[in-house]
């Protein structure tokens, strides 16, 4: 395979699974593309040029590693915007006085999940304005919610830290609360003593935002007939309970604590 800095690192594993190791032996802060989901959700967009910036190493550094496994280094260089996805008409023609700019970063760093926040800056963008969300990652599960209500999106991944995402609110849209309704304790029992035998568990509560929703549609894609999956989470995952049932999903959520919640998931 001929690879050249703006081709994706997605790609490069995907040709040579070996590429793997060889990319994260350059620096520590590749580790988190061991976690699959993370991977697929992170390498098909980034580039060896944006991800020698993120690792502090070279385009060069990468080369060395790639070159024993095959690859070929294409010298040819490549347009900067091949990579890039167009840019919606709206980024480029809207008024700067329409766009109102919330930057969660401080938020998230203080340990506090943004999402109340984010929710009550959406209510008040009113039709024709934009709010521009300044984040460390692409809100996915924000962005498949907000995207089935009608906003038009679009997200621009800059570097590790540095990621702005669009929402343009281009008509009038239902502002629904999207908390879910929990299931009383004494059907929790009932669907718990069902399933007691085949519960397949899944920790996510030391993950990073959008890691626990995006693991635990990768956990379900891949469970077997008849299994349920048992979630231990720090809050209701409001974002997924939509997406729970649009693919057929079944589920009980029971909140022990404000920091403390079990969600057993299973087929219809």
């Amino acid at each position: 395979m001929k690879i050249n800095s703006k081709t994706s690192i997605g790609k490069i594993i995907n040709s040579n699974p070996a590429a793997l190791d060889a990319i994260l032996s350059l620096s520590p802060k590749f580790e988190k593309l061991r976690n699959p989901v993370l991977r697929k959700l992170i390498a098909g967009r980034a580039t060896i040029e944006m991800a020698s910036k993120i690792g502090d190493c070279t385009v060069d550094d990468f080369y060395k590693k790639l070159l024993p496994l095959g690859f070929d280094i294409e010298e040819k260089k490549m347009n900067v915007n091949e990579s890039k996805k167009p840019v919606p008409d709206f980024v480029l023609t809207i008024a700067k006085e329409k766009i109102i700019d919330f930057d969660v970063r401080p938020i998230l760093a203080s340990g506090t999940d943004p999402l109340k926040q984010i929710l009550e800056k959406i209510k008040s963008i009113k039709k024709g304005e934009v709010l521009r969300i300044i984040n460390t990652f692409e809100p996915v599960p924000l962005i498949i919610m907000l995207g089935k209500k009608g906003y038009d999106v679009y997200s621009d991944v800059q570097n590790e830290n540095y990621t702005e995402t669009w929402f343009y609110k281009k008509h009038d849209v239902l502002e629904e609360n999207p908390q879910p309704e929990i299931s009383s304790s004494a059907d929790w029992e009932t669907i718990l003593s069902i399933y007691k035998e085949n519960l397949l568990t899944l920790d996510v509560r030391q993950m990073e935002m959008p890691m626990p929703m995006m693991t635990i549609l990768d956990n379900l894609e891949n469970m077997p007939q008849g299994k349920a999956l048992y979630v231990y989470h720090k809050r209701i995952p409001v974002f997924l309970i939509p997406e729970l049932k649009e693919k057929g999903f079944d589920f009980r959520i029971n909140e022990l604590s404000e920091n403390e919640v079990h969600i057993i998931i299973f087929k219809k």
